[in-house]
This record gives structure tokens, C-alpha cells and sequence, in this order.
């Protein structure tokens, strides 16, 4: 893509379906590329190509501006990758509206305005508050959301990482439940 190359990639997002592939991640964050025309022209193409249409896409970015060039051009259910109460209550809540009205699902990452959750307590009040207002506020259809509580780094030798696998395993345990 950043040498404008769309018929390589093309070509591996068949090669991902033909292999098995249930989902296509479609990611456009590269400072050397307009990742909103990229986006558009990549997820166009792919929606073209019958084979590759027939998995559902996950429009990927940090850029959320990018996220919705994708689901401007996506057909059938896409995957939002992803939103999060990083930039408060009022951002969340204005994207995922826009998920929502694209008929999209959504993945939610364990982060609000204090940071990203590390323990097993955070992990599971900052998804559990993302649910309340997706389902409540936004009128989310529960089925439609993917929690992410984050795995963080394991094995680094330093003490106050040693229960981060533990609290991933806990917590998505809790958050499904």
C-alpha cells in the first residue's frame, strides 16, 4: 500500500480468505500513506472481490476518522477495531453511535480517561462501565460488542508485572460471565 501497490494487497487478503481467514483486519495506520483514501480505496476493492467479501471485514485504526472512511464503504457486518473511554464519555459515546448507525460490531479496549487497565479490578469496571453505556445510552445490541481487556507484557522479570497474565485470564472470565 505505501508503494500504491493495491494489487499485492490484494492479492494477500485472498490468500488470508482462501486459507481459512474468518475475519479480514483491514489496518491503513502508516504516516507514509493518507490512511482515509487508503482505506477507501483498499476496503472498495476488497468488497469488488467476491471471495474475499464473503468474510466479514474489522476495520482497524487508531485514526477513528479512518474507522469510518472503512465503514463508509463496507457492506455487511464489519468489526470496529477499535473504541474506548480514553477520550471520555461524550467521544465514546459520539463513535460508537457512528458503529452503530453502519450496523457494525465493535471491540472495546479496557482504557478510560485515567489510562489503560492493568489489574483485574480495572479491567473489569472499565468494560462493565463501556457495556452500561453502549447497551443503556447508545442502544447497543449486546451481541454486537468485543471486550479487549488487554494482555499486557508477561515474563518481564519485574515484580509488579507477575500477576498481569492471571488478571488478563480473571478478568475476561468476569467480563463474559
Amino acid at each position: 500500500v505505501i508503494n500504491n501497490d493495491y494489487d499485492t494487497a490484494l492479492s494477500i487478503a485472498l490468500k488470508q480468505v482462501q486459507q481459512g481467514a474468518h475475519v479480514l483486519d483491514i489496518n491503513m495506520d502508516d504516516g507514509l500513506i493518507d490512511g482515509v483514501a487508503a482505506m477507501t480505496k483498499f476496503v472498495n476493492l476488497c468488497i469488488a472481490d467476491p471471495e474475499i467479501s464473503r468474510v466479514p471485514f474489522m476495520i482497524d485504526s487508531s485514526k477513528f476518522h479512518i474507522v469510518e472512511a472503512g465503514l463508509k464503504c463496507a457492506q455487511g457486518k464489519c468489526i470496529v477495531n477499535s473504541i474506548s473511554l480514553k477520550e471520555g464519555e461524550a467521544k465514546f459515546k459520539e463513535q460508537a453511535t457512528i458503529v452503530k448507525n453502519h450496523g457494525a460490531a465493535v471491540v472495546v479496549m479496557a482504557f478510560d480517561e485515567t489510562g489503560q487497565a492493568a489489574g483485574f479490578e480495572d479491567k473489569v469496571s472499565m468494560c462493565c462501565r463501556a457495556y452500561r453505556i453502549l447497551v443503556e445510552e447508545v442502544g447497543f445490541n449486546p451481541q454486537d460488542i468485543i471486550f479487549d481487556p488487554n494482555i499486557l507484557t508477561v515474563g518481564t522479570g519485574m515484580a509488579e508485572h507477575n500477576n498481569y497474565a492471571v488478571d488478563f485470564i480473571q478478568a475476561t472470565s468476569e467480563i463474559k460471565r
